[in-house]
């Protein structure tokens, strides 16, 4: 199985950005399954033309959200754990919900600020 990724040096995102959602994507959509052993940062930078720092920034980003994890030497590989980014959001949703409440804005306020700041994060 072969990563497919391309970084677009025109866009805004940074690259390590655009890595990041790229193997995010791919394997909250099966196409990078559960137990699928990634490169190696190293061998990750040299295909995609990439410092191997800007790809480890991407793998800490990745294994903090719990869509990968690194085991020692043996490498890094797309975590069991696949739903943790969703019930970390999940979480950060309730966060902003009960704020919202306790600030006093109403459900249609709260659901507007909330759809516009979804809809600026994806539009970057």
């Amino acid at each position: 199985m072969t990563l497919k990724i391309a970084i677009d040096p025109d866009s805004a995102a940074a690259p390590y950005e655009q890595l990041r959602t790229q193997l995010s994507d791919q394997t909250r959509s099966g196409a990078l399954p559960v137990g699928h052993r990634l490169p190696t940062v190293r061998g990750l930078a040299e295909d995609l033309g990439l410092a191997a720092n800007t790809v480890a920034k991407a793998y800490r980003a990745l294994e903090a959200d719990g869509v990968i994890e690194t085991r020692g030497r043996n490498g890094t590989f797309v975590a069991a754990a696949g739903d943790a980014a969703a019930r970390r959001a999940a979480t950060a949703a309730q966060v902003y919900a009960g704020e919202a409440r306790r600030l006093g804005l109403s459900r249609a306020d709260a659901l507007s600020l909330a759809r516009d700041a979804v809809r600026a994060a994806y539009e970057e």
